[in-house]
């Protein structure tokens, strides 16, 4: 599967150091939006989920550490954005990150403790995850189509 580097317009939108950005990134490159919005939007987002916590010892997480899936999730439902599960519990690998396993046209793709975008058959990432075409994919977003003939 091809690779195209990218930090997804992270030092475009003024950010530097060192990153654990991969929810951003992704959810930038596979959308078009501008970083620094789906930045600040995941983290308003967790920043409420925390505060419902107060209390507790669930902690703010930034989106410059990571974004847990209950809160990037339903910030892409919003988007229209679907998840398509390619595994369950205990069935092994079935989908692997590679351009012949996946559908065409922009995907967010979830492996092992990472999301990266894939647009046509490209992964779109700072580095390249597809372990040469073995890692398996756990499932992906993509936006859902609409019902309507417009």
């Amino acid at each position: 599967m091809a690779w195209v580097e990218t930090d997804g317009g992270r030092a475009a939108a003024g950010f530097e150091g060192e990153t654990r950005d991969c929810v951003t990134r992704a959810i930038a490159v596979a959308t078009g939006r501008p970083y620094r919005e789906v930045y600040e939007e995941l983290r308003r987002r967790a920043k409420l989920r925390a505060e419902s916590y107060r209390g507790t010892k669930k902690a703010f997480k930034s989106p410059r550490i990571g974004v847990h899936r209950e809160i990037y999730q339903p910030y892409l439902e919003a988007l229209g954005w679907a998840w398509t599960p390619t595994m369950k519990v205990g069935q092994g690998c079935k989908v692997h990150l590679c351009a012949e396993e996946l559908p065409e046209g922009r995907l967010i793709v979830a492996v092992s403790r990472h999301l990266c975008a894939v647009v046509d058959g490209v992964v779109h990432d700072a580095f390249d995850p597809t372990r040469r075409g073995r890692r398996c994919v756990y499932g992906y977003y993509q936006k859902a189509r609409s019902n309507d003939n417009g």
